[in-house]
This record gives C-alpha cells, sequence and structure tokens, in this order.
C-alpha cells in the first residue's frame, strides 16, 4: 500500500473535528487536574493528620494504578451502581484524576521551594492561614511550578488517545474509525500523528523557556 495523498487530504476535515475534541478533553481534564493537585498538596499541609492521611492516600491510589484501570471504572464499573457518564465526561474525568494525583506533587515541591523567612515573617506579622497562603506562598511558589504543571498537561494530550478505547470520537478513535472503513490506516494515523506533533513541539518549546525563565535562571 504506497501514501495517497488525495485521500489524505479527503479525511482531514473529520479527523480535525476529532483533533477538536481530543482538545477539549485536555483542557477540562487539565481544569480538574490542576484544581485536584492544589487541593491534594494544600491537604498535605492541613493541621488534621487525618486529612493529610487520607490526601496520602488517595495520591497513591490514584498514581500507583493505570489510566486504562481508572477509565474503565468510571465507564463500565459506575453504571453497576447507578452512575452513568457520558464517554467523554468518563475520559476527562479519569485524565483529570490521573494526572491530578503528580501534579500535586509539583504543587508540594513549589510549595517547599518558598523560603522558611517567608513564613516566618507572615506568622510574625500575624497573618491568618488563608492570607499566608494566597497572599505569600502560593504567589512565590506558582510561577516556578508552571513548567512542570505544563509538561504534566502536555503528557496528558498524548496520553488522550487512550479515549479512544471507551469510543470518545477523539482523533485516534476518527483515525482507526476511518481505517475500519476504508481499510487504509497509513493515511488516517500518520495524519493525526502530524497534528499531535504541531501542537506538541511548539508547546514542548515554550515549556523549556519557561524553564530556563523561572527554574534554571537565577533570582
Amino acid at each position: 500500500m504506497t501514501w495517497d495523498t488525495e485521500f489524505a487530504l479527503s479525511i482531514m476535515p473529520l479527523l480535525l473535528k476529532g483533533f477538536l475534541i481530543t482538545i477539549k478533553a485536555t483542557a477540562a481534564g487539565s481544569v480538574l487536574a490542576l484544581v485536584l493537585g492544589l487541593v491534594l498538596a494544600l491537604c498535605a499541609y492541613a493541621p488534621l493528620s487525618v486529612v493529610r492521611r487520607v490526601a496520602f492516600a488517595l495520591t497513591e491510589l490514584l498514581r500507583r494504578t493505570p489510566l486504562l484501570v481508572h477509565l474503565y471504572i468510571l465507564f463500565f464499573a459506575l453504571p453497576e451502581l447507578g452512575i452513568t457518564l457520558s464517554p467523554l465526561t468518563a475520559g476527562i474525568a479519569a485524565l483529570g484524576l490521573h494526572t491530578g494525583s503528580y501534579m500535586s506533587a509539583v504543587y508540594q515541591a513549589g510549595i517547599s521551594a518558598v523560603p522558611v523567612g517567608q513564613w516566618e515573617a507572615a506568622r510574625a506579622l500575624q497573618y491568618s492561614r488563608t492570607d499566608l497562603w494566597a497572599r505569600i506562598v502560593l504567589p512565590q511558589a506558582i510561577p516556578i511550578m508552571i513548567p512542570a504543571l505544563g509538561n504534566y498537561i502536555l503528557l496528558m494530550f498524548k496520553e488522550s488517545a487512550i479515549l479512544s478505547v471507551i469510543a470518545v470520537p477523539e482523533a485516534m478513535q476518527t483515525a482507526l474509525s476511518l481505517g475500519n472503513k476504508t481499510y487504509r490506516y497509513l493515511e488516517a494515523v500518520t495524519v493525526v500523528g502530524f497534528l499531535y506533533l504541531a501542537i506538541s513541539l511548539p508547546v514542548a518549546a515554550a515549556l523549556r523557556w519557561l524553564e530556563r525563565r523561572y527554574v534554571t535562571s537565577p533570582h
């Protein structure tokens, strides 16, 4: 089988439509992951030991089990408990939960990088716990977290292809569907690969620049 440029161009609109769903799933999953990661990280600094232990247990559970397991539980197992999610919703939730557990470590690393003197000064000035986090700790920690958080979002973008296993009509699922109908997988899968590269390469370059700007450069 040889490459057919005319066929590749003819399926481009369908692949782009699927790629938009990929981007939508990544964007929604990223929001969930960023929020969950921050919550888990803040819970690690909670004054109550039970909160810290529950957060640690949840983080470990999500990290030590595969994304595919999360996806199958949300889409296939939850309906047995009376909770039914659409394929896209289940996919977004799985991506967000899985990635958020790893982002929590990034948040904790950024928080730990804030000089101890900043904490002590805030306490000496009798800042409330809310003001300590909102005005002192997080504004200093977030900039140095951005490259690592961005790398996890980029990884989620690439891993979103796994949503094809539950028939989410994203880019890979669209390519496989076209291949099943036409028996021409070469063009469909190759075009999807280039679409991923078109997003991944510029984003990766931007993240490297941010890392040099906020992490490796002297402050």
